[in-house]
């Protein structure tokens, strides 16, 4: 009867525990993405590292929605322009990084619409659904670091940044957006036309609200649960 309902189930035990945890491993390499930026500026050799880590949060962002045949298939045809800028970026095409821009902006908005639907869906608390939920949080920013990057190549200069970083490299922008979400606002680098300023402004707002509504969200859920358990 146990082998019957984990056939009927479509899953063994392994894969259930791994499907389970899938939001974890998505939040480990996004934190291992940020964590290793300050390594590739200060040693160049570490590039290949950022693009293999790079890979491996599309191959695990695809995996976290893989559920669903369809949703995959979306994942897959969206990160595909994203991984190919992302690793024939030596060539310096403009018309290749425009294509992994607007790639990045749509898989990763594609991404976090599916989250949000789970995160929404649960009645439990579990160390995934908290993965999910900060998973989210930090996605956005990193969307958001490729609609920065779109806003410059459409209309260069419009972000002041030192002179010791260049604006063709993703890092500023990361940085920068993540800076804005957190509303920390260190001034180093800032928007200068109207389109970087309302996208900041956007950004800003979205991080804001996402806290608060999401812990709210966890908050009543936590409660609701432990009132079941009491019962």
């Amino acid at each position: 009867m146990k082998v019957n309902n984990i056939q009927k189930n479509g899953h063994l035990p392994l894969e259930r525990t791994i499907m389970e945890g899938r939001f974890i491993y998505l939040l480990v390499f996004v934190l291992m993405l940020i964590a290793i930026q300050p390594l590739d500026e200060a040693i160049g050799k570490y590039g290949i590292l950022l693009d293999l880590i790079s890979t491996a949060i599309l191959v695990s962002a695809i995996y976290a929605i893989s559920q669903r045949k369809s949703s995959r298939i979306v994942g897959v045809l969206l990160a595909i322009p994203l991984l190919v800028s992302l690793w024939l970026n030596f060539l310096k095409s403009t018309w290749l990084q425009m294509s992994g821009i607007v790639s990045g902006i749509a898989f990763f908005a594609f991404i976090n619409i599916f989250i949000l639907r789970f995160i929404f869906s649960r009645e439990k608390i579990t160390k995934d659904l908290i993965a999910g939920a900060a998973v989210v949080y930090l996605l956005t920013a990193i969307m958001w670091t490729y609609a920065y990057r779109f806003i410059e190549m459409i209309q260069p200069g419009s972000f002041t940044i030192a002179q010791s970083q260049s604006i063709g490299d993703q890092s500023p922008f990361l940085y920068y957006s993540f800076v804005t979400i957190t509303t920390l606002g260190y001034g180093d680098i800032f928007p200068v036309t109207t389109a970087a300023k309302y996208c900041a402004i956007i950004e800003a707002v979205i991080g804001q609200l996402y806290l608060v509504i999401t812990v709210a969200w966890l908050v009543g859920v936590h409660i609701s649960q432990s009132m079941d358990k009491k019962s």
